[in-house]
């Protein structure tokens, strides 16, 4: 595979920039973790799609010895990854199903301690909702008034047709909220993608009225899942501009201005074929084995596994 110069990646509209730290801002003795692993020719449609077929491809990538945090730098401009993201392709509807299902089960504790508005039924922001599945669960839980933002058409089309009308287009941005205000925003799989998550989540911490909540999901790098793969693991990937360790996300969420940061393990639970579908198999391997399971009532089984993601929830006081 081809390390990938600049100027290819300059030719893919992914013109790259040097930048620090982005969350605690350090400039200083980032400590290289690998260099770039990019083959332009093998982007396809799916390169900047949600939960595809590992590409094991990622920009370089330093640690920042100050907050633990693993970032791409250089890095592709935010204006670059909006235009990647439009048009990816899109194909994880039954995942995206059953992760908003997980990612559920953390909304009752939150909920209790909201101090709800609208009538006692509360507001939600979902950022990066794909095509709504998590909108879903939270009219589900008893929210009434439920927004979300996804740059990307193909999952937005793809969502059902009473949930569509609730995703608007486009990047997250606090002007595009401007006038409004929520009791709970959630970031699933998202914060790694952009290229400002400090500037996100003080953004977010601004729309939350006192007493609101953030939720956040996002991958571990400190993980076991991660530890033992290297880099063979999913989460390296060129979608990735950082990789979060519970340490460095506790840390981003409070200096954006968050307090009482809960970071917990998330198991989630997929049926055996996507599992498959992650795992390093060797090229001339995996095609079989993700066709057997296919082919198998097998590779329905749900299993639950901690894969190596951490849910974070904080407060604006």
């Amino acid at each position: 595979m081809s390390v990938g110069t600049e100027e290819e990646l300059d030719l893919l509209g992914l013109e790259m920039a040097p930048r620090a730290c982005p969350v605690c801002g350090s400039v200083d003795d980032a400590v290289v973790v690998a260099e770039q692993r990019f083959d332009p020719a093998a982007v396809g449609s799916f390169g900047f799609a949600s939960r595809k077929q590992p590409e094991y491809m990622h920009y370089r990538l330093v640690a920042c010895p100050a907050c633990d945090l693993v970032f791409a730098n250089p890095a592709p401009r935010a204006e670059a990854l909006a235009e990647a993201y439009r048009e990816a392709a899109y194909d994880s509807g039954e995942e995206a199903e059953l992760a908003a299902r997980t990612y559920a089960g953390f909304l009752p504790r939150i909920r209790a301690r909201l101090v709800l508005t609208g009538g006692g039924a509360g507001t939600a922001l979902d950022i990066g909702a794909g095509d709504g599945a998590f909108l879903e669960q939270l009219l589900a839980a008893g929210f009434s008034d439920v927004v979300g933002v996804e740059p990307s058409e193909a999952p937005r089309r793809a969502a059902k047709e009473g949930i569509r009308p609730l995703i608007r287009d486009g990047i997250f941005s606090a002007e595009a909220f401007r006038g409004q205000s929520f009791d709970l925003v959630t970031c699933f799989q998202t914060i790694e993608h952009v290229y400002d998550p400090l500037q996100v989540l003080r953004a977010v911490h601004g729309l939350l009225r006192p007493g609101g909540a953030v939720f956040v999901v996002c991958h571990n790098r400190r993980a076991v899942s991660a530890r033992v793969l290297g880099r063979r693991s999913p989460i390296y990937d060129i979608e990735h501009l950082q990789l979060f360790s519970p340490k460095s996300m506790a840390l981003a969420l409070r200096r954006a201005g968050f307090d009482d940061v809960d970071v917990r393990r998330v198991v989630n639970r997929y049926p055996l074929r996507y599992w498959a579908r992650l795992f390093p198999f060797p090229p001339a391997v995996k095609p079989v084995v993700q066709a057997a399971l296919s082919a198998s009532r097998l590779g329905s089984a749900r299993l639950p596994l901690p894969a190596g993601n951490i849910a974070a929830v904080a407060y604006r006081p």
